[in-house]
């Protein structure tokens, strides 16, 4: 299950708007993981918000909800919260709490959202979600890493 970076680089390098090479690397990433939705936020660390950068598949009524995130709320505010991925094999029926009550409206099944680093530091997050309930493997969730890394090493993310 590997998105190539071949191709993920040669976007970042297109020279295209940032938030173009964004969403077609979401796309890219959607039909690998067979997933429906996906989102991209950086981090302003002053403000500790996350920022949406891009975003494919969200009903249009969650487009503000997720336009800026409090680190530590929510899925995408806890990933950045604690450096680590998240991931829930239902977010319609998760009653963990770190999804947000809204985030039931998007319809999401499985959930998966890593960190973006670039070194040590947290950068952004990368989101994925899938109607259908979903556990994600090790394989799955390092593979979204790995995709999550190679943003991080790009200037694509800076604002």
């Amino acid at each position: 299950m590997n998105t190539s970076a071949e191709n993920i680089s040669s976007l970042l390098n297109s020279g295209e708007p940032r938030e173009i090479v964004l969403e077609k690397i979401l796309r890219e990433v959607l039909q690998q993981f067979r997933s429906e939705t996906g989102t991209i936020h950086t981090l302003d660390p002053e403000k500790q918000l996350l920022q949406l950068a891009a975003q494919v598949g969200l009903p249009p009524q969650m487009l503000g909800i997720v336009q800026t995130i409090p680190v530590g709320k929510g899925i995408a505010g806890q990933v950045a919260a604690e450096n680590r991925p998240v991931t829930i094999c239902n977010l319609q029926t998760d009653a963990g709490g770190i999804a947000k009550p809204g985030a039931k409206q998007t319809g999401v099944g499985g959930a998966l959202c890593v960190p973006i680093r670039r070194g040590d530091v947290i950068v952004g997050t990368f989101g994925i979600g899938t109607i259908r309930e979903h556990e994600y493997s090790a394989a799955e969730i390092n593979s979204l890493q790995a995709i999550a890394d190679l943003l991080g090493k790009q200037e694509a993310l800076n604002h």
